[in-house]
C-alpha cells in the first residue's frame, strides 16, 4: 500500500471531512487536503496535483459527474466517487467517465482504505491496459509504415521486399533510429516528390 500520496478530498460537511480525515490517517495517509465545494475542485487539482482524489456526493446527476471527471483529471489520477443515491444510467456514465471507484450507499468510514487500495490498483490496471494498447497502435502503423516504404524501395531500386527491409533496418541502424522512424521520413520523401 502506497501511504505517501498527497489525496485531495470533496466533502461539504465539515463533521464528515473530519472523520474521512481521521480514516485516512488511520490507514497511514498524511498528506490530504479538504476542500468544501466541488467548485473549488479546478482551482485545487492544479494547485495540488494531488496523486488521488476522494469525493463524497449526495445526489450526483450526469453533467455533474461528467464536469467532476473533467476537472479531477479522471484519465490522470485515481477518483473514488461516494454516492448516497445511484441508478444503472449513473453507474455507467461513471465508469465511461473514468471514475476508479464508485461507491454507492455513502461513505462509510471503514471501507474509506479498501476502496482507495481498490480505487488505486483498478487505475493502474486500467492505465497498464490503455498503454499496452497505444503500443499495439503505434506497433500496427509503423508495420503499415515500414511495407510502404519496402514498396518504395523495392520499386525504386529493384529489390525484393527482404532487400528493402534490409535496407531500411541498416540506414536505421546506421543514423541510430527505428526502422519505423527511417520508414516515415522515407515515404514522407517519397510523398513530397510525387
Amino acid at each position: 500500500m502506497q501511504t505517501n500520496l498527497n489525496i485531495l478530498v470533496v466533502e461539504s460537511d465539515q463533521t464528515k471531512a473530519e472523520e474521512i480525515l481521521d480514516a485516512l490517517k488511520d490507514g497511514g495517509w498524511r498528506d490530504v487536503t479538504v476542500i468544501a465545494s466541488t467548485a473549488a475542485l479546478e482551482r485545487c487539482v492544479k494547485q495540488y496535483d494531488p496523486d488521488l482524489i476522494l469525493i463524497d456526493l449526495v445526489n450526483p446527476d450526469r453533467d455533474r459527474l461528467e464536469h467532476l471527471s473533467m476537472v479531477s483529471d479522471a484519465r490522470r489520477r485515481p477518483v473514488a466517487m461516494f454516492v448516497d443515491h445511484t441508478d444503472e444510467a449513473m453507474t455507467q456514465a461513471a465508469i465511461a467517465a473514468g471514475i476508479s471507484a464508485y461507491v454507492v450507499n455513502g461513505l462509510q468510514m471503514d471501507r474509506i482504505k479498501p476502496v482507495l487500495e481498490t480505487a488505486i490498483a483498478r487505475f493502474k490496471m486500467v492505465a497498464k491496459m490503455q498503454s499496452e494498447l497505444e503500443a499495439a497502435k503505434q506497433a500496427l502503423a509503423d508495420r503499415k509504415t515500414i511495407d510502404r516504404a519496402k514498396g518504395i524501395l523495392a520499386q525504386a531500386r529493384r529489390l525484393s521486399e527482404e532487400e528493402a527491409y534490409t535496407l531500411l533496418r541498416k540506414t536505421a541502424m546506421d543514423q541510430g533510429r527505428k526502422v519505423g522512424d527511417v520508414a516515415r521520413a522515407l515515404v514522407t520523401a517519397s510523398e513530397l516528390l510525387k
